[in-house]
């Protein structure tokens, strides 16, 4: 089975690149109006979300784009390397965070018109996060970790600009000219530490690791699920590219089971994974005929007229022996 993907992860990610542009300009207006290196600094962490806009959207216009010879898997990968570039300039920006606001410990600078760019700032911030929760809720129900990226680096930037907030408003009351600095630092880290997530998750799947959690999530429907002729499930690989799940395994039936039969339960297997994951999903199921007696002692089939053994116990699918190349039963 294999469903289209959704065009909404461009069209979100659009509304991303115009916001972008639009809050940046609202920054550094807001710089001008207070002189102040703390905002100076939001805003130079703004023009990575200008620069991640962009380079998302056309990572998610081509994951978009059919498989082709060249292709055969399709294009969902560019999400990977874009989402992990998204995550090293999330890191550059945290960096560059500290860096001014030490310097700026070192040669405190006098700000002006501070109320007017608290306001400005605070703007930038409530529009960021609701652009960002709205790309982290759009990339997880379309299976995009570009979109998830471009949302979770707007709401770091959020914070950033929560934390310059709280700088000024402590320095609007108490004319104590580092502690902006100071709270920037503190949210720089935080923007560190989210940048080094985001890099480790686009490394695991650029690497093709596997997704513990989604196997664990996988192996619980199946056990919920399983029909009698679905005697053992091995060798189950999962693959993520970009929005679509690729997923093979081996299936094990009765033996006696023409090519329509077998077809059938890789039919219901399919349609069982593609309802509960609600995602792009292409499967290869290679079927195997089980062995007797060695697998008449978990088969529950019960009007089986060729078995050799008695059914003794149900096989409970495990992360240790469904990722096996090993078929299941009683010896």
């Amino acid at each position: 089975m294999m469903q289209t993907s959704q065009p909404v992860t461009v069209r979100v990610q659009q509304w991303v690149v115009i916001t972008s542009i639009a809050l940046f300009a609202l920054k550094v207006l807001a710089y001008f109006l207070t002189n102040s290196v703390a905002v100076l600094t939001d805003a130079l962490e703004s023009t990575v979300n200008v620069v991640t806009g962009f380079t998302g959207l056309y990572s998610l216009r081509l994951s978009a784009k059919p498989r082709d010879r060249e292709h055969p898997y399709g294009h969902g990968k560019i999400e990977l390397i874009s989402a992990s570039f998204e995550g090293m300039l999330i890191l550059i920006a945290g960096l560059v965070i500290v860096y001014e606001s030490l310097i700026n410990l070192i040669h405190v600078h006098p700000v002006r018109d501070l109320d007017t760019g608290i306001l400005i700032v605070g703007a930038t911030a409530l529009i960021n996060y609701w652009v960002g929760a709205w790309c982290i809720r759009t990339g997880k129900n379309q299976q995009s970790m570009a979109l998830e990226a471009s949302g979770k680096h707007l709401q770091s930037d959020t914070w950033t600009t929560a934390g310059i907030i709280a700088g000024l408003i402590l320095l609007r009351l108490t004319d104590i000219l580092w502690i902006d600095s100071a709270v920037a630092i503190i949210f720089a880290t935080l923007i560190i530490v989210e940048g080094y997530k985001i890099i480790r998750r686009t490394v695991a799947g650029i690497m093709d690791e596997a997704d513990i959690d989604l196997l664990k999530r996988l192996i619980e429907v199946l056990n919920k699920n399983k029909r009698p002729g679905w005697i053992d499930l091995h060798n189950l690989r999962a693959i993520k590219y970009g929005s679509i799940l690729h997923l093979d395994c081996h299936l094990t039936v009765p033996w006696y089971f023409n090519v329509n039969e077998a077809h059938e339960e890789v039919d219901a297997l399919d349609k069982l994974i593609g309802e509960e994951f609600h995602q792009s999903l292409e499967m290869f199921v290679h079927t195997d005929g089980c062995v007797p007696p060695h697998s008449c002692r978990v088969c529950p089939i019960a009007d089986c007229k060729v078995r050799q053994s008695p059914f003794e116990e149900r096989l409970e699918w495990t992360l240790e022996n469904i990722t096996s190349n090993q078929k299941h039963g009683i010896s």
